[in-house]
């Protein structure tokens, strides 16, 4: 009974807490909750458990040492593992190198080129070595009376030896030039044909030159290069020139010292003067330094250095000595690492002149020239070199150059007395005169690799000249621009141009005042030589590594223009060679 009043009273209790749940469920309201700030989880501060905690009780016992013994014994394998085997990779054929090789080639005006080079070495250190040129043409330019062949044929040969600490060589080079005077102004001044027929415009030029350099991996003598020159002409003129150049590189308090020396001597005679009957000779002796101290820092690199130099001259027995002084400064920053660079500088130099150096930059001088050096008193200039992008190099420059006794080329005159009547003596060859000249110049430059296969550079110079004594920079171009782009087609096939842009010029020569009579009376004037452009091209065949055939086209727009005043070029060139390598 009592059991059954308990059970009773629980579920009394039960049904009254269920009643009210329902109530309450039923009347659930709405609350509005004000968040006042945005939670912000935070982390408390860990406590580093210690790796060895302290032990309190005083009945611990150091632990049992418990030796385990392994008894091992050998398990019977019936796996075998695969070799493995390395993945092939294809691989470029090597290709092979050769010592020696010989070019051939022929063309029409008949041209002949060819050129012969052999290398051997003689032990691990010594080698020996000799290269031969040649290049001919028979002439036939159109409107032409007198002959206007030409032959160069040179022979290099030197003797070297390598080793760890130094090497050395000494070469010996002969050459000998056939040019024609052959630029007679039959447009300005009349010429009868016995007169045409008397004139004997071939000129002989032959140089041989002993000299050799040395060079150290250690110590502060860093190289030294020295040369003999003999040069002569046909018409008995004869030029000796002797220079040595020892440099030397050592550091100071973390600061490299650099250190030029030259010793430069020329001296010449020629057989007479254009218009006076009577030898001519001349001598310069030019000696002095160049040091420099190199600074590098993050950066930037600078270069602070002067040249000093004494330079005494004798003409026909008149001699003149004087000290020259000339800045030598160069810096860059790097803007953007290799990517941007900034440049500048201020140079000067004292320039040797030589009668086989004018021959070289004009052959159709005649042997009747004053030598004397050019005084280069600065060059300022500022530019900016980088990259495009990879593949693409750029610099762009702009200077001011100013010097004193500037050689420039002036057409020689006529004047139809017949005092002198050399090859050279009507109105068809070159004489230098010297004047003061500045020059401002804007110079820029681009090259490309588009890939592998084909690179491309196009290049451009603008200059503008201001005279002190001359009416013009003779024969001086105020704008120049060249361009160059080579490309392989295949492994076997590649082809390449190149093609160059020349402003006009300035010039005097001889005008005859009555073209019907001669002699008679002439006068000299300016003219002004029209622009060019010359386009080249070639293309070759890899037959196998030795051989290779080649196809070149020189002048293929067929301008018939003049290089200097009265001297035509000749038309399109086409010449078809072949180079073979080998070794011994």
């Amino acid at each position: 009974m009592k059991k059954l009043n308990i059970i009773a009273l629980v579920l009394v209790v039960f049904g009254i807490q269920f009643s009210f749940a329902q109530v309450k469920d039923e009347n659930i309201g709405s609350e509005v909750v004000n968040i006042v700030k945005p939670y912000t989880p935070t982390i408390s501060d860990a406590f580093k458990v210690k790796e060895t905690p302290l032990l309190d009780d005083e009945d611990n016992q150091q632990k049992e040492v418990i030796q385990y013994n392994i008894f091992s014994f050998p398990v019977a394998s019936t796996f075998t593992p695969a070799k493995g085997k390395a993945a092939g990779v294809d691989k470029i054929e090597k290709e092979k190198l050769y010592n020696n090789y010989a070019t051939l080639g022929f063309g029409n005006y008949p041209t002949i080129n060819a050129e012969l080079f052999i290398t051997q070495n003689l032990s691990r250190s010594n080698y020996v070595g000799g290269m031969l040129r040649h290049l001919s043409s028979q002439g036939g330019i159109k409107d032409l009376v007198l002959d206007d062949k030409f032959y160069n044929t040179s022979l290099d040969v030197t003797y070297g030896v390598r080793e760890r600490d130094m090497s050395w060589n000494v070469d010996l080079g002969v050459k000998n030039q056939i040019y024609n005077w052959y630029g007679l102004p039959t447009e300005t001044i009349f010429f009868d044909d016995p007169t045409i027929a008397g004139i004997d415009s071939k000129q002989t030029y032959n140089t041989i030159a002993l000299g050799g350099k040395m060079s150290f991996k250690d110590g502060i003598f860093n190289d030294a290069s020295m040369q003999f020159k003999r040069f002569s002409d046909g018409l008995d003129s004869g030029e000796n020139r002797f220079f040595i150049k020892p440099n030397f590189d050592f550091d100071v308090m973390n600061q490299k010292i650099k250190a030029d020396f030259v010793v430069d001597y020329v001296g010449g005679s020629f057989e007479r003067m254009y218009d006076v009957d009577s030898e001519l000779k001349y001598s310069t002796i030019i000696a002095g330094t160049k040091p420099s101290i190199l600074y590098q820092q993050d950066d930037l690199s600078v270069q602070i250095g002067a040249g000093v130099y004494y330079a005494t001259a004798k003409i026909n027995g008149e001699s003149d000595g004087k000290i020259f002084i000339y800045p030598n400064i160069k810096a860059s920053y790097k803007l953007v690492g290799d990517i941007l660079v900034a440049y500048a500088g201020a140079e000067g130099d004292l320039e040797q002149n030589s009668y086989a150096d004018f021959v070289d930059q004009n052959p159709f001088v005649s042997p009747t020239m004053f030598i004397a050096p050019t005084d280069n008193k600065f060059d300022l200039y500022i530019g900016l070199k980088g990259k495009l992008a990879n593949s693409v190099a750029f610099n762009v420059r702009a200077s001011n150059k100013n010097q004193a006794d500037r050689a420039l080329f002036v057409s020689n005159g006529f004047d139809g007395t017949g005092t002198n009547t050399n090859g050279y003596a009507y109105g068809n060859s070159f004489g230098v005169v010297y004047d003061d000249l500045n020059t401002l110049g804007i110079f820029g430059e681009l090259k490309a690799d588009f890939s592998k296969n084909v690179t491309f550079g196009i290049n451009g110079t603008y200059n503008n000249y201001s005279n002190d004594t001359q009416a013009e920079a003779w024969n001086l171009p105020q704008l120049k621009i060249g361009s160059t782009v080579d490309f392989d087609i295949n492994e076997k096939w590649y082809a390449g141009a190149n093609v160059f842009f020349v402003g006009e010029r300035k010039d005097l020569i001889s005008i005859q005042d009555d073209l019907t009579i001669n002699p008679g009376t002439f006068t000299t004037t300016a003219i002004t030589l029209d622009s060019y452009f010359d386009l080249n091209a070639h293309i070759g065949y890899k037959y196998n590594a030795r051989l290779t055939a080649f196809l070149k086209g020189n002048n293929l727009a067929n301008q018939q223009y003049n290089r200097w005043a009265n001297f035509p070029v000749q038309g399109i060139q086409v010449l078809l060679g072949a180079n073979y390598k080998f070794d011994f």
